[in-house]
């Protein structure tokens, strides 16, 4: 039990974004046979959302939102049951690739394999130079309210929201009628000691009655992100592929890229392939820069979210 919901939508904050949702539910439907998402105007927007702060979106009835860490904890079982072995608080700190074999060195030990699949995304650190290259880890915090209650207009549907910001907002109702929202992406190093405040002050925005709301839960975590924010796939060494970069949409692709990886160990290579051709240029400024660029140029995208 993963807590599944069904439903998603996707919302313009300005008026300019609204025509690229609507060319998107026509693509979708008549490029790719996808006749789950459809266009919603300004009425329907703030009908289904019960906010009259954007401008209008699309609908997705073909997809969901879940509850990510019981994904986690059901599949780390079905795993097990499978014959996986899980060695939980073991991070690997060398990964060498010699004379065919795989060697992974651990703080507990070394493990030799055929081939070896880099899946850290945020969490590489310098344990392999070409992927921490491409991958920037960033900061993404979330903020539970108390449940809402049966009478509030709040996402009635139910469905998932994420808009049209750079730094995107993404919120959701829980099965107990909590408002999750997220809304807050760090490039600098430390953690924020605000959450609270400052995700209740973007639900305020949005939703003027839960001002005062009490916000009962506040928490973060790194994702990682590439240049163009599309995932990373690369063999960074022989019998080695590394992925990654799923700049938001962990939950969903690293278990898509999981099957096509599981495809490539049993011998069918060209779905996998076909993603490793994505052009991901490395971030500019190296190791040291690198940070300090990112920090300038997405508060810059920022600014351009709130004019």
């Amino acid at each position: 039990e993963i807590d599944y919901m069904p439903g998603q939508m996707s919302v313009a904050h300005k008026q300019r974004y609204v025509e690229d949702y609507k060319a998107h539910a026509e693509i979708m439907a008549n490029r790719f046979g996808y006749p789950h998402i459809t266009f919603m105007d300004a009425k329907e927007t703030a009908e289904r959302l019960g906010s009259t702060r954007y401008f209008g979106g699309t609908r997705d009835t073909g997809t969901g939102h879940i509850h990510p860490l019981k994904l986690v904890i059901g599949t780390a079982k079905v795993a097990a049951q499978a014959g996986a072995q899980l060695f939980e608080q073991t991070p690997a700190t060398s990964i060498a690739s010699v004379g065919g074999k795989v060697r992974v060195t651990t703080q507990k030990g070394t493990i030799s394999a055929e081939k070896c699949l880099i899946g850290v995304n945020a969490h590489g650190g310098t344990l392999e130079p070409i992927s921490a290259a491409h991958i920037m880890p960033i900061g993404s915090f979330i903020g539970a309210t108390v449940p809402l209650g049966a009478d509030t207009n709040v996402l009635p549907g139910g469905e998932a929201v994420d808009d049209s910001r750079f730094v995107v907002r993404y919120f959701r109702k829980s099965t107990d009628g909590r408002l999750l929202f997220g809304g807050r992406e760090i490039y600098a190093v430390n953690d924020p000691k605000d959450i609270h405040v400052h995700i209740r002050r973007q639900i305020a925005e949005l939703y003027p009655a839960l001002k005062d709301v009490e916000i009962t839960h506040g928490w973060g975590g790194y994702v990682g992100i590439t240049m163009p924010r599309k995932p990373f796939v690369r063999e960074v060494m022989p019998n080695v592929i590394s992925v990654g970069g799923y700049s938001g949409h962990g939950v969903m692709l690293s278990n898509f890229f999981g099957k096509l990886y599981a495809e490539t160990v049993a011998g069918n290579q060209d779905r996998l392939r076909l993603i490793e051709d994505l052009k991901i240029p490395a971030f500019p400024g190296g190791r040291r820069f690198r940070a300090p660029l990112l920090f300038l140029a997405l508060n810059w995208y920022a600014l351009r979210d709130r004019v």
